[in-house]
């Protein structure tokens, strides 16, 4: 593929980007930014610019990543200190609610629009399907309108979690497989006992929300290892700068264990992110899985931590009995007169234990596997082998500037992916800092390309 600055008869075309999230937004506003059309498919007006990550509306759910560090835009770091009015220390070292920056996004893309003329439009509906024709894409919205552009970016956001197979077949309103409808939390007695599946921050999440709105009973957090994310130091801790690590594989994870050991799993985990990407694309995908599984878990719980304030709460909840975390695996599910049984088997254990349960909400995070999600056009695209999941089922496999490879791993020349959809290609594709170096990069790389062969 050649790539050059020079005029087109493509470059009059627009970027079209499906989904208006986070990395939709950004992306979008990067590529008018440098004078460039873009066309943002949007089906749910509530998500745009703020995906479900930043649309929460509930005040109980804070950023984990300190207000200093939370800058839309990687060559100006004190953006959104500067949109909040934040001047004193004490202030931009805050974990801020989510909505104050769901808000923040809103109107950097109400900016754009203002500033950008016609360059950037947004449309509402669903895209159905893309159709490769000879100089460009063409986006099939679910009504039938058609959108033609140069290039195609994918950008969903984090798909909903699949229900599993042990819990699949029971009553309706017995389980969520998507933890943010609102329906997940309504009509729930204050004394019934849920269980949530996955320990991460969407656990976390749940977990706040249940609190807040008054419930008393118990709430059970199952996972594999049974960990709960981390917190944040109170204090800033000086991250000390280390050289990529040349290591590979199970010798990389032993290296990692021992710096834990020394300093502390934040601090050895800090001490690496300049360098995941360079990490994770320096290993091969059987080294990749092994990082997956034994090192992944510990790596998450202290990468992705909570503010001190949340800690505390969610520590409160442990020591008065109404939270637990429990390491084990599911095994099944077994209708009862008032919610279900689940049969479940402790880590390490032999012997299998049951939990009466009323409600269960989905918290595994986000489906990776692209030919088992429910998001339509993805599955289209899978099934018609002009995209795969990557190895490992994080997302699409993507090549190194992010676009989509097919069915045969050939890289498409005009459909790209970005954010949490991309994550398999870089491992870290799934907050803030990382988002916006990515849209950053491929903004000047979709500004400069002239697609041909």
């Amino acid at each position: 593929m050649s790539i050059s600055a020079a005029s087109s008869p493509d470059r009059a075309l627009p970027v079209i980007i499906i989904g208006a999230g986070f990395s939709g937004t950004l992306l979008a506003i990067n590529l008018v930014r440098l004078g460039q059309p873009v066309i943002l498919v949007e089906r749910n007006s509530a998500h745009l610019a703020k995906g479900l990550a930043f649309g929460t509306a509930r005040p109980e759910h804070l950023l984990n990543v300190r207000a200093r560090n939370m800058s839309a835009f990687p060559g100006d770091p004190q953006h959104f200190l500067r949109w909040m009015g934040f001047t004193p220390p004490d202030q931009i070292h805050r974990f801020l609610p989510r909505l104050a920056y769901g808000h923040y996004l809103r109107s950097l893309l109400i900016d754009a629009m203002a500033k950008s003329g016609q360059l950037l439009r947004v449309q509402q509906g669903e895209a159905a399907d893309i159709i490769g024709q000879r100089d460009e894409q063409v986006v099939l919205l679910d009504n039938g309108e058609r959108l033609h552009g140069r290039a195609v970016v994918l950008a969903q956001g984090n798909l909903t979690p699949r229900i599993p197979e042990a819990l699949v077949g029971l009553a309706p309103g017995l389980v969520f497989a998507n933890p943010w409808d609102p329906a997940a939390l309504e009509g729930l007695d204050p004394d019934a006992a849920v269980l949530l599946l996955g320990s991460g921050l969407t656990a976390v999440d749940v977990a706040l929300s249940l609190d807040r709105q008054g419930h008393k009973g118990p709430i059970h957090v199952l996972s594999r290892r049974g960990l709960r994310p981390r917190s944040h130091d109170e204090a800033i801790v000086p991250v000390r700068q280390v050289a990529c690590p040349q290591q590979s594989g199970s010798a990389l994870v032993a290296s990692v264990r021992r710096r834990a050991g020394e300093v502390g799993w934040r601090n050895a985990v800090d001490e690496l992110r300049p360098h995941t990407r360079a990490i994770w694309r320096s290993h091969s995908v059987a080294e990749q899985a092994r990082l997956i599984r034994h090192l992944r878990p510990w790596w998450d719980v202290h990468r992705h931590r909570l503010a001190p304030a949340v800690d505390a709460r969610i520590t409160s909840m442990e020591i008065s009995g109404r939270l637990q975390f429990l390491a084990g695996r599911l095994l099944g599910a077994t209708p009862a007169d008032r919610g279900f049984e689940a049969g479940w088997k402790p880590r390490g254990r032999d012997a299998t234990r049951q939990l009466h349960v009323d409600r269960a909400i989905i918290c595994t995070g986000p489906e990776g596997d692209i030919a088992q999600s429910s998001e339509g056009l993805l599955r289209r695209l899978v099934e018609r082998g002009m995209a795969r999941s990557d190895p490992h089922r994080l997302g699409l496999d993507v090549d190194p500037v992010f676009r989509i490879r097919d069915a045969a791993g050939v890289a498409h020349k005009t459909i790209f992916a970005v954010g949490p959809v991309s994550r398999g290609a870089d491992w870290e594709t799934v907050a803030v800092p990382d988002i916006r170096n990515q849209v950053h990069d491929l903004a000047r790389y979709l500004a400069t390309a002239v697609f041909g062969e």
